[in-house]
């Protein structure tokens, strides 16, 4: 069984870094390509047939094996963060009165997660899940992001919005400075854009915006209160969801502390940043009894 769609490889001229999933082939000057997701960072690439080696189930473990032992420490260090922020906010709305806690319930903010890519998209639901962030989770291609975002927001009305899935910058094609230059950011920056201008107020609508290797300043400028990447490195498929879990489980009145965000990522600041943002969980009192 040769090398075909939905295969995982790994690129020899790359000294098989990366994981790729073989998403779809072309052909440059005769010669066959293929069009390759990443399988732990959020990258599309392409790579000439001869290039590409399939790894097998074992070894696909072997490689990917640092992203996974670093995801489960950030998501432990995210656990106790959130736990945190809970019994902070517990302490502010009770006055320190123990008693009064046990009324209290809490209202995290609730995530729309727009995805280029489905698989990572169910990874993402996953993790959320396990974090307990609402969200609703939206497969599109990036290209159709600019035109459903409105429509979207209209219908479920978020708090946070993420706007994620794969990008590459090709130097070949311009200067970093130059977006034409990459390959999805133009339209993470179209669908900010058109995002603002449904919600134009920053902390109304907190957004998350970007993939590997994106024009970061654009991103921003059209809107974004977080962004990738700022040095243009790759950012692992479940950064989004750290930086908008702290920001779910963050009060309403305070702000998310940058550091504090961007260090429990897989990326750290080199791939992620954005700018002040305030929380958007909400406390509430008494619970309402179970029925018996």
């Amino acid at each position: 069984m040769g090398i075909d769609i939905h295969s995982v490889v790994a690129r020899e001229s790359y000294g098989r870094d990366l994981l790729f999933r073989i998403i779809d082939w072309r052909t440059v000057q005769g010669e066959r390509y293929a069009v390759l997701y990443g399988e732990d960072v959020r990258l599309i690439a392409d790579a000439p047939i001869w290039d590409l080696v399939e790894i097998s189930h074992n070894d696909q473990s072997r490689i990917s094996s640092p992203y996974r032992s670093q995801q489960e420490q950030s998501f432990e260090l995210l656990q106790q963060e959130v736990f945190l922020l809970q019994q902070q906010r517990e302490y502010e709305a009770t006055g320190g009165y123990q008693e009064s806690s046990q009324n209290i319930f809490h209202v995290p903010g609730k995530v729309l997660h727009l995805d280029g890519d489905a698989s990572y998209l169910r990874k993402c639901q996953d993790l959320y899940e396990r974090i307990g962030v609402p969200v609703i989770g939206i497969h599109c291609s990036e290209t159709e992001m600019p035109h459903r975002v409105q429509g979207l927001l209209e219908q479920y009305r978020p708090d946070i919005l993420v706007i994620t899935g794969h990008d590459a910058y090709s130097k070949t094609k311009g200067k970093k400075s130059d977006i034409n230059a990459y390959r999805h950011s133009k339209y993470f920056v179209e669908t900010v854009r058109n995002a603002r201008d449904k919600v134009p107020h920053l902390d109304q609508l907190v957004i998350f915006a970007g993939a590997c290797q994106s024009h970061f300043e654009s991103i921003i400028h059209a809107g974004a209160n977080f962004a990738s990447s700022p040095q243009r490195v790759n950012i692992h498929a479940l950064d989004p969801v750290y930086i908008v879990a702290k920001i779910s489980f963050t009060p309403f009145r305070q702000r998310v502390n940058l550091w504090e965000i961007l260090r429990n990522t897989l990326t750290g600041e080199k791939g992620l940043g954005g700018i002040e943002t305030l929380g958007v969980l909400r406390t509430g009192m008494p619970y309402p009894p179970m029925e018996e």
